[in-house]
């Protein structure tokens, strides 16, 4: 995966950009299939490699194919992404170990969702009681934003015809 994002970064053709990061997000999945997080590996195959990919393509069907050539080097931005993930690092050092049975979402949050779970939501399934009463409205924002950004390529695309339609 780490070889995928370099090709990425060192690409000058968009299409190859898009079929790569189309790529990634599929080996994302399988890695979350690994995990155990079949759910989240779903989204990732469905909105990452899916969703995604064609609206890039679609993108790219309308624009160039080719990135420009930047004028000058932007060691500034180079410096500030390296910043902020040495940052994101250091932040992760602090976390318990992967699958640490004493862990404080195993020993406080897990139990409570499974013993308290079904009285308090009414739904007998876990995840489903998860997904729609504990996490709610994290879910509402998540629809939200899916929403926001069909709608936003929606009016691009009906913008876009018009002007085209303006200049026969």
């Amino acid at each position: 995966m780490a070889l995928l994002v370099l090709a990425m970064v060192v690409q000058r053709n968009l299409f190859a950009v898009v079929v790569l990061g189309g790529i990634y997000s599929f080996l994302m999945a399988t890695v979350l299939v690994a995990l155990d997080a079949v759910d989240v590996a779903m989204t990732e195959a469905a909105v990452g490699a899916g969703i995604s990919t064609v609206l890039f393509l679609g993108a790219l069907y309308l624009t160039r194919g080719d990135e420009a050539r930047p004028l000058h080097r932007t060691w500034t931005a180079l410096l500030v992404s390296v910043g902020v993930g040495g940052a994101l690092v250091y932040g992760t050092l602090g976390l318990p170990a992967f699958s640490d049975p004493a862990a404080p979402i195993h020993t406080h949050v897990v139990p409570r969702y499974l013993n308290d779970g079904p009285r308090e939501t009414g739904v007998p399934n876990v995840v489903t009681a998860v997904l729609a009463s504990y996490r709610g409205f994290d879910t509402l924002g998540e629809v939200t934003v899916v929403f926001t950004a069909g709608i936003g390529v929606i009016a691009l695309l009906r913008r876009r015809r018009k002007e085209e339609n303006k200049g026969r």
